[in-house]
Formats: structure tokens, C-alpha cells, sequence
């Protein structure tokens, strides 16, 4: 009787290939299976004996060890959904199906429940790491069902990334769509740090005349320090590589049309639903958008004239004022993202342990940074802790900000680009001030729609009548 395989994977685009090359390179035997047969093939290629290409969804099923165990890497939405009824009419109670992509969240809680009624186990697992990642070892975000998780395990943490103490960069998230939702905001941190790094790309720009050798040893010399990261570790190497003509650097050749695959807008649309304060990432989000119009945007630097730079005492910043900046903005990155997850374990019942989703992101992902330490660190303590309010943070929001607003008026007086930056300086602003203007806005309210409103110098709700004169012409309804 031919031996079975250990698990399957479908989809072999990059990250399904990459992924199936780490298993087989743990010593897994592994099915695996493309739509299309041309992708298939090309993993054939790589002439790996622990790599069985199969041709039909019935042959590769019938191909695997009981329990099975499919690891789908396709793209989400409806292909996932498609896949995974093609597949449940062959399976059995007690398989496994694991859904490697970026799918929404909601609609892995939605296939859970479907999955639940079929005796199927599901896992929707976030996977970070890029196409490398899935090669070398990526950092894994399961939740679902826990027995399912109980079963494929062992190839779950031998394919993963490692931290410093060799510990691997997986840990059970929580019941249904909890992996994905935490890869989902994974995703919106990564936003946030990107947009960051880009507008301290451009002060530094202002700063060395455009040497982006001398950015990039700059770069390079950060990441020696607090804002160690692999963010900041690629841009050092991105900001330095030549075009192959070796005249000038390829990233000045690059378009500034930033594109986006819908994660940082579901994270943003779901803080909204939370009413939890997302300035990072839905600025940064925003500014993809923007970059998108890019004809709009070329007609208008011709239409509107330039803003004369100002002459007062604040000509150059140093390049201190710039890293600890940039440094505040990554740290409120994190700290907003993790707040997010704080609000969203209570929301769903999913009883996050923010501690392990440090720790799963401390190697082998996108938004790996020597900061997550200390995260982490302070989440096994106390599970609840609000970040900004812990000693470390508190310290560093304090010392930062001068050097933030600093960084600010200089962006704003030689007209570069940093919205992320400014919206942090404003946030703190906002979240350290007693004494907000919103209390006309809820004035405003009261006037036109009778909402009520707090007073400050006694208990209750109050309305009043605001404008006598013309109360008559005043729409009551909104």
C-alpha cells in the first residue's frame, strides 16, 4: 500500500510554494495541489522527494494520513469558501482545514460555525514573514478549534520561526476568527510603521540632499538601537541598492502609488465599530489612498501654488529630533494595535493573552522589533495593562514629544509630507489635555438636536434652549 502524506497545502503561488519547501525541509512528507496544473509543476521542478504534486482535489485528499491535515494558501473570500466546499465532501469527521490566508475575520467566525456542524475541525491561522517567511520559518497565528490545533501542532511549530531563546513563534490564539483577527491587526501595525519610516525617509532626504548612501548608514546605525526592527533593517538595504545601470538608486525610480490588499481597511473599519482610536494606521491607510491619484495629484502641484517656507528660529532639526520622533510614532503604533486587541478579546469573548501575541511576533514577521520585548514583558505581569500608562512608555512619550513637535514644524515649514507623525503629536495632544473643544461640539448638538449635555460644575443631563430667535427655523430632527 503506497504511503500517505503528513499534511497537504493548497495554492502554490509564492507563499503556498515557500511554505510547502519549509515542511519538506523538516522532513514532512507533503501533498500538494494547485488549481491551476502549471503552478503545480513548476514546484515539481525543485525535484523534492518529500513534494507529491496532485492533480484532482479527490486524489490529493485521499493522498493524506488520518487525521488530514490541509493548510489552504489561497486568496480569501469567496476562493477560500469555494475550496473549502469542494473539499468537505470528500473529508471526514475529525479532519483538519487550516486557512493560511488573509481572510477577514468575520468570515472565518462564519466558515467556523459552518465547519463546526460538519464535524470538521478549522483553524483560520495568520501567517507572517513575506514569501521568506514561509520559507525559513514564519511567524503562525492559529485560532479555531483547539483540537485541530492540538493535531497539526508538531508541523506548526517545527516549520515556525524561533525567538532569541529558540522558542517558537506560535502560540494558540483563541476560539474562531481570533488568528486571523490578530494577523489583521498585525497587518495594521505594519501600515502604520511603514508610513513612519517612509516620512522619516523624507525629512532625512531634506536633510542629506537626497544621499541616500548617507541615509542609509543612518538607517543603519538606528537600527543598532531602540528602534532595531526589520522594517528598519530592509529600508537601510532598499534606500542603498542601485539600478542596474549603477547611475542612480532604484528607489528614486520607484512610483509612489502605494498599494493596499484590504487588511488596513478592515482594521480600521473595525476600530470604528470598537470606538477604539486608530490615528496610525487610518492615516496611513489614507495615505495609500492618496498616493493612488496620482494624475489628480499631478495636475494639482501645477494648479496650486507652493507654501513659502517661513523664516523663524527652527531652520534644521538634528538628527536626534528625527529618530526619537520616528521612534514615538512606532512605539504608538504598537501601543494603539495592542489597545485595538484589548477592545476586540472583550467584544468577541476571546480572552486574548496579549503576552504570547508579543512573543509570536518577536521573529520570523513583518513587524518584528526589539520593542516587542518589552511588551510582552509587561503583558505576563498584567494582562489588562494600558501601555501608555506603564513606566517605560510613559517615560518616552514625555521625553519624545518635544523632539516630535520639533520634527513637526520643521516638516510643516519646509513642506514635507508626514501626516503619520503630525497625527501622532496631535493624539497625545488630545489624550493628555482635560480641556478639549468638543465641548462645543456638544453644545452644537444640543442646539440643533436636543442630544443633552454634561455640565462641569454640576450633576445631570441638560438641555437648553440656544438660539430663541431663531428656534422656529431649526431642524430638531438630526
Amino acid at each position: 500500500m503506497k504511503k500517505k502524506q503528513s499534511i497537504g497545502v493548497i495554492g502554490m503561488a509564492i507563499m503556498g510554494k515557500n511554505l510547502s519547501l519549509n515542511i519538506s525541509s523538516n522532513k514532512y512528507k507533503v501533498s500538494v495541489f494547485n488549481r491551476s496544473k502549471e503552478k503545480t509543476k513548476i514546484i515539481v521542478r525543485e525535484k523534492n522527494k518529500n513534494i507529491i504534486p496532485y492533480y484532482s482535489i479527490k486524489s490529493f485528499i485521499n493522498s493524506l494520513k488520518k487525521p488530514k491535515i490541509i493548510i489552504l494558501m489561497i486568496k480569501s473570500g469567496k476562493s477560500t469558501i469555494n475550496t473549502i466546499n469542494k473539499l468537505i465532501k470528500y473529508l471526514d469527521p475529525h479532519d483538519v482545514i487550516i486557512d493560511g490566508g488573509n481572510s477577514f475575520f468575520k468570515d472565518t467566525m462564519m466558515i467556523s460555525k459552518v465547519l463546526f456542524k460538519k464535524h470538521i475541525k478549522f483553524i483560520g491561522t495568520g501567517i507572517s514573514g513575506g514569501e521568506e517567511g514561509a520559507l525559513n520559518g514564519p511567524s503562525i497565528m492559529p485560532g479555531g478549534s483547539f483540537i485541530a490545533y492540538e493535531i497539526s501542532k508538531n508541523i506548526l511549530k517545527r516549520i515556525s520561526s524561533l525567538t532569541k531563546i529558540n522558542k517558537p513563534c506560535i502560540s494558540f490564539i483563541g476560539p474562531n476568527g481570533a488568528g486571523h483577527y490578530v494577523k489583521m491587526i498585525h497587518n495594521s501595525i505594519e501600515y502604520g510603521n511603514m508610513q513612519l519610516i517612509a516620512e522619516s525617509y523624507f525629512l532625512l532626504k531634506s536633510f542629506f540632499k537626497n544621499d541616500n548612501n548617507k541615509i542609509s548608514k543612518i538607517f543603519g546605525k538606528w537600527n543598532k538601537g531602540e528602534l532595531n526592527s526589520y522594517l528598519i533593517e530592509i529600508t537601510k538595504e532598499i534606500i542603498k541598492k542601485k539600478n542596474r545601470n549603477n547611475k542612480c538608486y532604484l528607489i528614486d525610480l520607484v512610483s509612489d502609488v502605494a498599494e493596499s490588499k484590504g487588511t488596513g481597511k478592515w482594521a480600521t473599519q473595525n476600530a470604528l465599530e470598537l470606538e477604539e482610536i486608530s490615528y496610525v494606521t487610518t492615516i496611513s491607510l489614507f495615505e495609500r489612498y492618496i498616493s493612488s491619484l496620482k494624475k489628480i495629484r499631478e495636475e494639482s502641484s501645477k494648479e496650486f501654488s507652493k507654501i513659502p517656507i517661513l523664516i523663524y528660529n527652527n531652520k534644521t532639526i538634528s538628527l536626534e529630533c528625527i529618530r526619537k520622533s520616528l521612534y514615538l510614532g512606532i512605539l504608538t503604533s504598537y501601543i494603539q494595535g495592542f489597545n485595538q486587541l484589548k477592545s476586540a478579546s472583550l467584544k468577541y469573548n476571546w480572552n486574548l493573552k496579549l503576552n504570547n501575541i508579543a512573543k509570536v511576533w518577536e521573529s520570523g514577521c513583518i513587524i518584528k522589533s526589539k520593542c516587542l520585548e518589552k511588551i510582552r514583558n509587561e503583558y505576563e505581569k498584567n494582562n489588562d495593562s494600558n501601555l501608555i500608562y506603564i513606566d517605560y512608555f510613559k517615560d518616552k512619550i514625555n521625553l519624545y514629544r518635544l523632539f516630535l513637535k520639533k520634527t513637526i514644524l520643521y516638516s510643516i515649514n519646509n513642506n514635507i509630507i508626514t501626516p503619520s507623525l503630525n497625527s501622532i503629536f496631535m493624539y497625545y495632544n488630545s489624550y493628555c489635555s482635560n480641556n478639549l473643544p468638543t465641548s462645543l461640539v456638544q453644545a452644537q448638538r444640543d442646539c440643533f438636536g436636543a442630544h443633552k449635555y454634561n455640565r462641569k460644575d454640576r450633576k445631570g443631563y441638560f438641555h437648553t434652549n440656544w438660539v430663541t430667535k431663531y428656534n422656529k427655523n431649526i431642524n430638531n430632527k438630526y
